[in-house]
């Protein structure tokens, strides 16, 4: 590979790093999948790419699609970015409701693989229809009804009703502090989904009665109501070190997704709000 298509490459490693992050909502599948493009490109002859722009984001968006459908089989979270800050009332909320972070993840991963790349690729980078066809191996129509039916999804997020998010994730933790089996019960959804990144791996729970059995989130001290990525959580901390994040996801007053992150290095990582007591972290 000649030096002038390395630094043309290289030129666009930060966009192609972020279209596969925003797809795989993970730096490190983020990652394998610009290198594999960059492997791929040194087994191609530069002077039958056209349109090098084109042709890279063709390539990285069809690794990404692949490892969107292989995810169908396996339960993995891509929930690596988390963006946390004290939850200070309804200003905060508006501040980080449109931010693009763990909230949209969350929501993302409610769409189909195809859907996904289609709203991805055409609406945050305004990637042709006619390039997300071929990605997909479909028609340019059906492209489009793709991105449109993940458009409605993301931008029209179920109406609340009943308590609000709040007061659901807040009667959470006061029956996982309690140990009141029952009130859990009643909080979850029957199909909630528990995803915790721990330092040993990632751990997935199904379903109300195993999320409530091993409810421990409301008993940890010194915990603060924050909110990540616009959704409401919870950080926990134990003599002054970060235990856990954790974020609620409520729909029609049940909580119905929960991310938690107690590995010590990506908590680490986080910019915190300070733990009750200390300067500037008292409410």
């Amino acid at each position: 590979m000649s030096d002038t298509v390395a630094a043309a490459f290289e030129a666009r490693r930060d966009r192609l790093h972020a279209v596969a992050h925003r797809l795989l909502g993970s730096h490190a599948d983020a990652e394998d999948a610009v290198q594999e493009a960059w492997l791929r490109l040194a087994r191609q002859d530069a002077a039958e790419i056209e349109n090098l722009d084109g042709w890279l984001t063709t390539v990285v968006g069809r690794i990404s699609l692949d490892v969107l459908r292989s995810r169908k089989s396996r339960p993995e979270s891509p929930y690596d970015e988390i963006v946390v800050a004290a939850e200070e009332g309804p200003e905060a909320d508006a501040e980080l409701a449109d931010s693009v972070g763990l909230a949209l993840l969350v929501v993302l991963e409610s769409l189909g693989p195809g859907e996904r790349l289609a709203f991805v690729l055409h609406d945050l980078f305004g990637v042709p229809f006619e390039e997300i066809a071929r990605i997909l191996g479909k028609s340019t129509a059906a492209a489009k009804m793709l991105a449109s039916r993940a458009r409605r999804k993301v931008r029209t997020p179920p109406v609340p009703s009943g308590p609000s998010q709040r007061e659901v994730v807040q009667a959470f933790l006061t029956a996982a502090r309690d140990g009141d089996f029952e009130q859990l019960l009643r909080i979850l959804d029957p199909d909630v989904r528990l995803t915790i990144d721990t330092p040993d791996g990632l751990v997935v729970v199904l379903g109300a009665t195993k999320v409530a059995a091993g409810a421990r989130f409301g008993a940890a001290n010194d915990g603060r109501r924050v909110l990540v990525g616009g959704l409401p959580g919870v950080v926990a901390w134990r003599d002054g070190t970060p235990m856990s994040v954790v974020a609620f996801t409520v729909v029609d007053g049940r909580i119905t997704n929960i991310a938690a992150v107690t590995d010590p290095v990506k908590l680490a990582s986080m910019e915190l709000p300070e733990p009750p007591g200390t300067v500037g972290g008292s409410r």
